[in-house]
């Protein structure tokens, strides 16, 4: 039976190294790839201050990622809601096979900038 929770697409800026710069830094290109089926939900109270106090970035939303998504998200940027955001801090993951609806990941976003 299909989930009655629906995801929106987003814009993904993957980063793709493309060579080093004159301090040996990798340098990064960023491909845009749209994914599908993305959850956007309001990061709460608790999960702002806890990410606040860990990264110094103000988390705004979770993203949860749809179960089979191979792309890097960490540090990327993405567009939503006509605006972009930095995907910051680790994954929270779950087992695909223990999870009954369609995502298992779930990452937080700042404003991008």
């Amino acid at each position: 039976m299909a989930s009655m929770i629906k995801g929106i697409p987003v814009t993904l800026y993957e980063k793709t190294v493309i060579g080093k710069d004159e301090f040996e830094h990798p340098l990064y290109r960023e491909i845009p790839v749209t994914i599908e089926n993305v959850l956007v939900a309001p990061a709460s109270t608790t999960e702002i201050l806890d990410t606040l106090n860990l990264t110094g970035k103000k988390a705004v939303y979770n993203i949860a990622i749809p179960k089979g998504d191979n792309h890097t998200w960490q540090d990327c940027r993405v567009d939503f809601f006509g605006m972009s955001w930095q995907v910051i801090g680790f994954p929270q993951q779950g087992i695909e096979e223990n999870i009954p609806l369609e995502w298992n990941q779930k990452w937080q976003v700042a404003l991008y900038g």
